[in-house]
């Protein structure tokens, strides 16, 4: 188990040493041991280091889940460089923010992929190479096969690498203003894999653990990946896609004894058709948020499993959770042992029992969370106001210290475990000739969660589409944040401060004159 010294390149060091011949990691059609591992990694590391690329640099990876993102990864780390994983839905102007923002100076990214960053070539001052994983290359800036590095001398870089030396900045979706780069260590990263994962789940050494949440995301990066490889005789099994249909033949075909679900997971999985053997499968646990309280109880008979409900974010890891032999249905559990969590009026006052506010956390030791967020000093200030981190989202905790997620203050939307900033997306949309303004709202899905709505005031004399605006919205959003549903109005809702009172087009939510891409038949590409 993690003793609280290590950093990432230090426990792949370790299990390299220890069982270099263990197939740690199973994909789709790869499979990686941690000698391979190691010798990828520290390849990588000095690769980056004949680049004129080391310690403090930033470098943004926009990979799909598969064995070369985890040798980009772990060389980052191994050689103290900072990562910065990117959606790889990002392009256009968000892709231009993100990168600028963090002074990434190479960005790894597929060869389908690098035309993205050639398109917007002329507003990235930092940026000087990019990595390409397959046969192409970049048109505009210096560009170099991830093969080539992967060549490299293997000896393990000589650099200084410590836990409380930041490992990653991790993007979260805005919600009044762009996004923002949540700076984490590696002691950040182990403490969510220990005590927020293994040791709230009551993991053993040798658990086989399924994802298909992308790696560039806090959950598959630690609270699956890091997981394993903690576990003496871990293994993981990473899908590049979620496929309900086939999820339990995989289970049963891998030995998967737990999994991590977010956003609609559950739902997908309960909605497909009953089977005799369903509940013939090794997974014994599952491991995340929501897990609607009307839903649980039949889906652990039906499946023959048990679901901890829990409650965190990319800044936080998880404050709260649910045991295994320690639960409350519909609740997100209790604070963890290192974290403290109340819930706060507007004012910092802390509310009684049973009332609604806002959830904030402190540590209880040191570089466990967000250290700050990277070039923004005002935000993090904001979000510590009153020495409290402020989540943004409301909630409640009752009189035995058990915890419920109401819903967020921000406007933000969250889809399919996906979070979508609103203010992103009306930024893109807005941009399009025929539209004078929109707002962007979250609506109920029959699949939990929320479907993305726009609401449009086009500009006076002109007439749109909503195939046109959505075609538009392809070209320059990831394909999660592109709107399902299009709606035109002559004007929207304001206060007298001409603020758009969303509050109202929520409560009007799809109305009779929403249009929906879906009864149509329009297809968003990924």
């Amino acid at each position: 188990m993690y003793d609280g010294t290590k950093t990432l390149g230090a426990i792949l060091a370790a299990r390299a040493a220890e069982q270099p011949d263990r197939v740690a990691f199973r994909f789709d059609r790869d499979t990686l041991t941690y000698a391979t591992l190691d010798e990828r990694a520290s390849s990588f590391a000095n690769g980056l280091r004949e680049l004129g690329i080391g310690k403090g640099d930033k470098v943004a990876v926009q990979l799909p889940n598969c064995s070369e993102y985890l040798a980009v990864w772990f060389g980052l780390a191994r050689a103290g460089i900072v990562e910065v994983p990117l959606n790889v839905g990002l392009r256009g102007d968000l892709l231009a923010y993100v990168l600028e923002q963090a002074d990434c100076r190479a960005l790894v990214v597929t060869a389908d992929w690098a035309p993205r960053v050639d398109a917007i070539a002329g507003r990235l001052s930092s940026l000087k190479h990019v990595v390409v994983v397959g046969d192409g290359a970049s048109a505009v800036f210096a560009s170099t096969p991830l093969t080539e590095l992967l060549t490299a001398d293997s000896t393990p870089p000589d650099v200084d690498v410590g836990p409380y030396d930041e490992s990653v900045i991790l993007f979260t979706s805005g919600t009044t203003g762009p996004a923002k780069g949540a700076v984490l260590t590696h002691h950040a990263n182990f403490r969510l894999a220990t005590t927020s994962t293994i040791e709230l789940m009551d993991y053993g050494d040798d658990e086989t653990l399924y994802t298909a949440f992308p790696l560039f995301h806090v959950n598959a990066k630690y609270t699956s990946v890091l997981p394993v490889m903690i576990m003496d005789r871990g293994t993981l099994v990473m899908h590049d896609r979620f496929s309900a249909s086939r999820f339990w033949d995989v289970c049963r075909a891998e030995g998967v004894t737990a999994f991590n679900f977010m956003g609609a997971l559950l739902m997908m999985l309960w909605k497909q058709p009953e089977r005799a053997d369903d509940a013939d499968n090794p997974v014994r646990k599952g491991y995340g948020a929501p897990a609607p309280e009307a839903l649980t109880p039949d889906f652990e008979r039906r499946f023959g499993l048990v679901l901890c409900e829990m409650y965190g974010s990319t800044e936080l890891g998880n404050i709260t959770g649910n045991r295994p032999g320690h639960r409350k249905i519909g609740t997100c559990g209790k604070p963890l042992p290192d974290v403290q969590v109340e819930i706060h009026d507007a004012d910092g006052n802390r509310l009684p029992p049973g009332e609604v506010g806002e959830i904030v956390a402190r540590p209880l030791r040191p570089h466990i969370m967000v250290e700050r967020y990277y070039g923004n000093d005002e935000a993090t200030i904001d979000a510590f106001r009153g020495l409290w981190f402020h989540t943004g989202d409301r909630g409640t905790c009752d009189e035995d210290g058990w915890f419920r997620f109401v819903d967020r203050m921000k406007d933000a939307i969250r889809r399919r475990g996906e979070n979508i900033s609103s203010w992103e997306v009306e930024q893109v949309l807005n941009d399009h000739p025929a539209v004078e303004e929109t707002a962007v709202i979250g609506v109920p899905s029959e699949l939990t969660e929320e479907e993305v709505l726009v609401v449009v005031k086009l500009n006076a004399g002109h007439e749109l589409a909503p195939e046109v605006l959505l075609d538009f919205a392809q070209e320059r959003l990831p394909h999660f944040a592109v709107p399902r549903y299009v709606r035109f109005v002559a004007e929207l809702p304001k206060t007298p401060s001409q603020r758009i009172e969303k509050y109202r087009l929520r409560d009007e939510g799809v109305a009779a004159d929403t249009w929906d891409r879906e009864s149509v038949g329009y297809v968003v590409e990924r």
